[in-house]
């Protein structure tokens, strides 16, 4: 068995990883920047290291990793976000004897980069919303530009680099052109770099779940969003899985084949009332529901590994349908951002709160809190009483 590092091991993603290979075996080993994480209090995770942060210290990071690697005879690397995922791809060299299950940055960034996926979902005739691509933010005038509100605000990139390292970036959503204004005044990643204005699409959260060996798809997976963190839209804290939707499937393959992806990926769409879908994003990393795929039968990290370990594992046909994932302290979050609201019904809050406490039992399993590793849930709730105290 190959020694695994998972990092970013504050992620859920993480945990899910960890649980996964673990479970198998697999000796699994854990890292971030911070004195304790969820996935490093697993009792799968055999070691946790903490190393210098990423965002401020990318170098010594790297160097860190480096010595950590030798030491520990680590194989394969795992990294959970994007940030991590480009450093240790533009310093693959640094890591001559662990597998990295990724492709090329320069294809990483074809999909990662909102900008660069737009212009290459209009020309496979993958549908997006309308989207108005502002590649001079310096020259751009919101006032002149024709918009429809509320209005989507995406930068390029989910990390960009400032005096201080680098920085995440986050969506903005505006409902008048003051708004807009004020975003791209105050938030700094609108500055820095291209970024989108796109319609608000109402309507469902659906994900295609991939993995995929030089180019040729194993396996895939759907679920859809049934509650997000804010509701309007964000990470998801209750999903369900459901079956591969012929449409989207076709739209995720165009994409993903075109540019003969490798290794894990999900596809995101926003699926109107009216059942149009719209591409949204491209995550080419392990994703926040990822457990759900696992509890279900498709066990993308153990397939990943067997990738990393030189094997071919076998496509996978099919898995659980209907089953459902809870994120409990996103969850609570969700219902919180929902009560205090003003702009939500009080019948409408009544019906959240009904949800929260009532969710489906026999087809819902916790993603954090799970009888037999319960160490991480507690890790995770002591972090969120010192957040709001």
């Amino acid at each position: 068995m190959k020694h695994v590092l998972v990092l970013d091991a504050c992620q859920r993603s993480a945990l899910s990883v960890t649980r996964s290979l673990g479970s198998q075996n697999i000796p699994v080993m854990t890292a971030d920047e911070t004195p304790t994480a969820l996935a490093g209090s697993s009792r799968f995770s055999r070691h946790y290291f903490r190393y210098p942060s990423p965002c401020t210290d990318s170098d010594r990071f790297i160097n860190a990793l480096e010595v950590l690697v030798r030491e520990q005879d680590i194989r394969i690397l795992l990294p959970m976000t994007e940030l991590t995922t480009t450093l240790l791809l533009r310093n693959r060299s640094a890591f001559p004897d662990a597998s990295l299950p990724f492709p090329s940055m320069d294809t990483v960034d074809s999909l990662a980069d909102k900008c660069s996926l737009m212009r290459l979902a209009e020309s496979l005739n993958v549908p997006i919303p309308k989207t108005l691509s502002v590649d001079n933010p310096s020259a751009f005038s919101p006032a002149q530009a024709d918009l429809s509100y509320p209005v989507v605000l995406k930068p390029g990139k989910s990390w960009l680099t400032g005096n201080q390292g680098w920085f995440h970036t986050s969506v903005q959503i505006a409902d008048d052109l003051k708004t807009v204004e004020n975003c791209l005044k105050s938030d700094p990643a609108f500055k820095a770099g291209p970024f989108l204005l796109q319609e608000c699409v109402s309507g469902t959260g659906q994900g295609v779940f991939a993995l995929y060996d030089q180019g040729k798809p194993l396996a895939f997976f759907a679920h859809r969003r049934l509650r997000e963190k804010p509701p309007r839209g964000g990470v998801s804290v209750l999903s369900e899985s459901i079956p591969v939707d012929p449409v989207l499937l076709g739209h995720a393959r165009a994409l993903l084949d075109k540019v003969e992806w490798h290794g894990i990926a999900m596809v995101e769409f926003k699926v109107s009332d009216d059942g149009a879908p719209y591409l949204m994003e491209i995550n080419t990393r392990f994703w926040g529901s990822l457990q759900l795929a696992i509890d279900c039968g498709v066990d993308f990290p153990y397939l990943l590994y067997q990738l990393a370990c030189g094997q071919r594992p076998r496509p996978v046909t099919g898995y659980k349908n209907g089953r459902r994932l809870r994120w409990l302290l996103g969850d609570l979050d969700s219902l919180y951002l929902t009560v205090r609201d003003r702009k939500v019904g009080s019948r409408d809050k009544l019906v959240a709160m009904l949800r929260f406490l009532r969710p489906a039992p026999f087809t819902t399993r916790h993603e954090v809190n799970r009888w037999g590793d319960m160490g991480p849930f507690w890790c995770e709730l002591k972090q969120y009483i010192r957040d709001i105290s």
